[in-house]
C-alpha cells in the first residue's frame, strides 16, 4: 500500500506554524498550540424564494469548489414580508474537516483570494472572541473550479474557520501562520 501524502498546508502546519506558535505563546507543550476543527462554507440564498432552481445551481457549485457534496439548507420559520414559507430551501452549506479543510484552505488561500478583485488583504476584524474566524466572499466565481460560462447569477458566500484557540490573538496568530492574508 503506497504511503498517502498530506496535503501542502497541514506539512506547513506540522513543520512550521506548531513550532512557531509554541515560541510565540509560551506553550510548554505541542498540544497547547490552537489548530483547525473545520471549515464552514455557506451560501444563503434570498432569491430562492421566488426561484427555486437557484438552490441547484449553488448546490452544484458549492460542490465544485469544496469537493463535497453540500447540505441544502431550510427556512426555520414562516415570514410573510419575504413571502418565506417554513421549511422552504434557502441556502446551502458544506463543513469541511481532515484532509478535505486542509486542501480546501490551500486553494482559498493560493488561488481564490488573489483572483478577488482589488484585493488587499482580508480584514482582521472577523474573529468572533473565541479564535473562529469568519470570511465573506462577494462571488463565487473566485473559485477556478466553478465554470464562469455555467454561471447564471454571482452569490456570495461565508467562510467560517473553526479552531481551537482560546482568544481573538491566538486565532489571528494561527492563521496568519498557515498564510491567511491579513490587512494591516
Amino acid at each position: 500500500m503506497a504511503e498517502q501524502s498530506l496535503p501542502n498546508l497541514q506539512t506547513k502546519y506540522r513543520e512550521e506554524s506548531v513550532p512557531a506558535l509554541m515560541k510565540a505563546f509560551n506553550y510548554t507543550n505541542a498540544l497547547q498550540v490552537p489548530r483547525m476543527v473545520r471549515v464552514v462554507v455557506n451560501m444563503g440564498l434570498g432569491s430562492a424564494v421566488g426561484n427555486p432552481k437557484v438552490v441547484d445551481a449553488a448546490v452544484n457549485e458549492l460542490a465544485a469548489a469544496t469537493g463535497q457534496r453540500p447540505v441544502v439548507t431550510r427556512a426555520k420559520k414562516s415570514i410573510a414580508t419575504f413571502k418565506l414559507r417554513e421549511g422552504m430551501r434557502i441556502g446551502a452549506k458544506v463543513t469541511l474537516r481532515r484532509e478535505r479543510m486542509w486542501e480546501f484552505m490551500d486553494r482559498l488561500i493560493m488561488l481564490a483570494l488573489p483572483r478577488v478583485r482589488d484585493f488587499r488583504g482580508v480584514s482582521p476584524r472577523g474573529f468572533d472572541g473565541a479564535g473562529n474566524y469568519t470570511l465573506g466572499l462577494r462571488e463565487q466565481t473566485v473559485f477556478p473550479e466553478i465554470d464562469f460560462d455555467k454561471v447564471d447569477a454571482v452569490r456570495g458566500m461565508n467562510i467560517t474557520f473553526v479552531t481551537t484557540a482560546k482568544t481573538n490573538a491566538e486565532g489571528k496568530e494561527l492563521l496568519s501562520s498557515l498564510g491567511m492574508p491579513f490587512r494591516s
